[in-house]
């Protein structure tokens, strides 16, 4: 029988044009909902600084909708949100 390493899920929203530290430290990333879009791009980074996307990049035309992502992170999830778009981060702490 194998062990969770991690906690339940937990989010967090954001709804702004801004830089988002979700969490620090090692971490599981299980998806993305983005609940409404506007004219920019959502960073997706492994990190706890900078703006070098190393994760993914969701487009400003990206449709309304879940993205799973079920990605182990070594440093933490780091969002940059380029435009005013309402998403919520579901992750998991180790």
């Amino acid at each position: 029988m194998s062990q969770d390493i991690y906690s339940e899920n937990k989010y967090a929203h954001i709804a702004t044009n801004t830089t988002t530290q979700v969490v620090t430290g090692r971490c599981l990333l299980v998806g993305i909902a983005v609940n409404t879009t506007s004219a920019g791009a959502i960073s997706v980074i492994d990190g706890i600084a900078g703006s070098t996307v190393n994760v993914a990049s969701l487009k400003a035309s990206v449709l309304e909708g879940y993205y799973p992502f079920n990605c182990t992170m070594a440093s933490g999830i780091r969002i940059i949100t380029a435009g005013a778009s309402d998403i919520t981060i579901i992750y998991r702490v180790a």
